[in-house]
This record gives C-alpha cells, sequence and structure tokens, in this order.
C-alpha cells in the first residue's frame, strides 16, 4: 500500500545552547569530536540508552519509576488516578502523558501501561474518569484536565517539560485521545487504542497520531471506527495505524507486546523528538501478531 513521507519536526533547538557548546568545542581544541555526543547536543530530548528491540519488548524499560494516587478531592476536571515518574533526576525535564480507560472502565483495567511507559522515560498519569460512563468529548476535556494538572500543581511537575505532552487511552477513552488532541493541536503524540468515536472525521488533527486497533473487536470494530479515524487524518499530521491479528477490543487490557512496543517507539519520536526510534516506526513491526500496518514513515 503506498506510503507518503513528510516533515514536521517536534522540537526546535536552542540557539543559545548551540553556541555556547560551539564556544567549548574551540576552546577545548575539540572540533573533531565523534559524532556521538555531537548528536545529543542536537536533542536536548534524548533520555535513555539506544533503543534495541529486546528493550522495548522487556516488561520494563531503563528508568527505574515510582508512583503516587492522586485524589479525586484534590483536582478538578478530572477524577484523580495514578502518576508514575521515573526516580532519575540527572536527566533533566521528561515528557507527560495522559491516559484515560474506556466506557464504564477503571485506570486498573490498563494500568500496566503506567509504568511501563514511565520505565522509557515519562511522567504519565492514568486518570479516573468523572463518570464510567463519560463519552469522548468528557474524556477528551478530562485528559487535558489531567495535563493541566501534571504541568501546573502536582508534586511532580518540576520533572515534567510542559512543552511536550501526549493523551491515549482505550475504547471511549481513545476516542476521547482523538477528541483531545483535535482540541490542542500543541500536543506532541496521540495514542488511541481500539478507539470507539460517533465521530469519524478528523480532517483538522494535526498532531501525530499512531492508532492501535483489534481485527476481531466486535464493540468499536476497526472498519467503522480505527480505519476511518485513520484515514481521515491527514498526511501532514504524520500518523500509523497498527492492527493486531485476532485481538479483541480488549486487548489493552492485558500486556501486549506489540501495543507497548510502538506505543513507546511513537511517544519518544514525538514527544522526545528521538530519531533513534524511526526504525520501529518505518517499515514498522511485522510477524503473526500483526494483521496490518500502515504510515507515513516520520522524516527526520
Amino acid at each position: 500500500m503506498p506510503v507518503s513521507t513528510t516533515t514536521r519536526p517536534r522540537s526546535v533547538l536552542s540557539r543559545i545552547g548551540r553556541t555556547a557548546m560551539a564556544a567549548v568545542l574551540v576552546a577545548g581544541g575539540a572540533l573533531a569530536a565523534s559524532s556521538g555526543p555531537a548528536q545529543a547536543a542536537d536533542n536536548p530530548y534524548e533520555r535513555g540508552p539506544a533503543p534495541t528491540v529486546a528493550l522495548l519488548e522487556a516488561s520494563r524499560g531503563p528508568f527505574t519509576t515510582a508512583s503516587q494516587n492522586v485524589s479525586s478531592l484534590s483536582v478538578t476536571g478530572f477524577g484523580g488516578g495514578v502518576i508514575y515518574y521515573p526516580t532519575d533526576t540527572s536527566q533533566g525535564t521528561f515528557g507527560a502523558i495522559a491516559i484515560s480507560p474506556g466506557y464504564t472502565a477503571a485506570w486498573s483495567s490498563i494500568s500496566w501501561l503506567g509504568p511501563r511507559i514511565a520505565s522509557h522515560g515519562f511522567v504519565v498519569i492514568g486518570i479516573e474518569t468523572n463518570s464510567r460512563l463519560d463519552q469522548p468529548d468528557s474524556r477528551g476535556r478530562q485528559l487535558l484536565a489531567a495535563l493541566d494538572y501534571l504541568v501546573e500543581r502536582s508534586s511532580v511537575r518540576t520533572r515534567i517539560d510542559g512543552t511536550r505532552l501526549a493523551v491515549a487511552g482505550h475504547s471511549m477513552g481513545g476516542g476521547g485521545s482523538l477528541e483531545a488532541a483535535a482540541s490542542r493541536p500543541s500536543l506532541q503524540a496521540a495514542v488511541p487504542l481500539a478507539p470507539w468515536n460517533l465521530d469519524k472525521t478528523w480532517n483538522t488533527l494535526q498532531v501525530p497520531t499512531l492508532i492501535i486497533g483489534g481485527e476481531n473487536d466486535s464493540v468499536a470494530p476497526v472498519a467503522t471506527h480505527s480505519i476511518p479515524f485513520y484515514n481521515s487524518i491527514p498526511a501532514s499530521a504524520e500518523k500509523a495505524y497498527l492492527e493486531l491479528n485476532g485481538a479483541s477490543h480488549f486487548f489493552p487490557q492485558t500486556v501486549n507486546t506489540p501495543t507497548a512496543r510502538q506505543a513507546v517507539a511513537w511517544l519518544k519520536r514525538f514527544v522526545d523528538n528521538d530519531t533513534r526510534y524511526e526504525q520501529f516506526l518505518c517499515p514498522g513491526p511485522s510477524g503473526s501478531a500483526i494483521e496490518e500496518y500502515r504510515n507515513t514513515c516520520p522524516s527526520a
């Protein structure tokens, strides 16, 4: 199937930082330094070691994490939840992701995603919704309220780069992540999982979006949800669609290697602007667990 290539830089280099680095190199006579440090200077958001398949498929990434509960009584706009964050304070700030569960579900239904994603160098908040029956538009607003809380009021706010934020969710939470991304184009990434939404057209969405669907989903069939969503998002946004072979609507509720592997790679590429992860996005995953994969092949 045709693959288009677009360019969408997700970070702006610091002119001051580049100038200062050049001055140090000249003063030290190190203009012939190896490419490793130069590449690190080019991307101040790069976190963690060079990625491998084994690293992405492991139950935890390279960062040790901790968690803390957030009471619904201490927040507004969403129902509280759990924050997961890297304990390493030597890496600078991290990007942050808010994740919503699905219709009638609690965060515990997909809570394995919290420490899994955080261990790759992100602050994650898994939210409880105001009501188990909240629709996608409400869940989208709640995801944004959770991000605002993380950046402005949470006890881990000093660990977060408020310019590098993303959303994700399952089912109506996945539909909510589309709503959030459409209403806040400054987000760096969205990862809807088996998304459900009555709105099928997202042609104004400009946030890089990875949609993961299940081949045998009978609640939000990919033919009437994930695929139309993907097709309607403009290629200029950067997008990918992963369909899991034989998977039901509830695949995000169990530890699933293709889901975590691709979600982490997507977040690293677009939230951290880490081009080392492009190898996992283009040409993308293959094997018996994958029914189909489409993408726009992000460019550095």
